[in-house]
């Protein structure tokens, strides 16, 4: 089954990854499979391991990815905005999650300890975490400091969790129909406060 002189390294680590990643998006975490995976490449479940290490490996890796894109999606919706500059990062955290919904949502899922995830890797799915810092700081007229930074993360801890609703169907079920106004106006409260 397995082509071990068909690809280089680098390209099995692509290659697995990109595969691995259309999985997730069609399945999630909870049906996700390396197996499957390797199926898909016309590779062993050895090679998957052999390159990722483990089933664990592979999800931080598609997870990392994931930040990647997400960071990318962010900053194509922040390049043509003018005014209101937080409005289209919250807008840009929902539709996200409304877009790609399994793979948001293994970002979440995934257990792993944060000192297991690579330096490389950690810097990536740092980037998402900046854009905001960056965002936040300038809303409120300020350098990006350790303070600034606490403070936007506790703000996407504010957005996440009304996603999170919203995606689940919770939000609606409590009979709440603009999850995504909610979000954004708790946002400017304790922006406002944070002035």
């Amino acid at each position: 089954m397995g082509r071990r002189s068909d690809h280089s390294r680098v390209e099995l680590h692509a290659l697995i990854l990109a595969a691995g990643a259309a999985l997730m998006a069609e399945t999630g975490l909870s049906d996700f499979s390396a197996r499957e995976v390797a199926k898909r490449v016309g590779y062993t479940i050895g090679t998957v391991h052999n390159v990722f290490g483990n089933v664990d490996g592979l999800v931080m890796a598609i997870n990392t990815a994931t930040f990647a894109l997400w960071a990318d999606a962010l900053e194509a919706r922040l390049a043509g905005a003018e005014q209101d500059r937080i409005a289209v990062l919250v807008d840009a955290y929902f539709a996200f999650a409304r877009d790609n919904p399994l793979r948001w949502s293994a970002i979440y899922e995934h257990r792993i300890a944060p000192d297991a995830i690579p330096e490389a890797q950690g810097a990536v799915r740092g980037r998402l975490t900046g854009i905001i810092v960056r965002e936040v700081a300038a809303a409120l007229d300020r350098t990006p400091d350790a303070a600034v930074g606490t403070l936007a993360r506790s703000l996407v801890a504010t957005v996440h969790g009304h996603c999170a609703f919203a995606v689940s169907g919770s939000w609606e079920a409590m009979g709440e129909r603009d999850v995504e106004g909610a979000a954004l106006a708790r946002v400017r409260e304790s922006l406002a406060a944070a002035r």
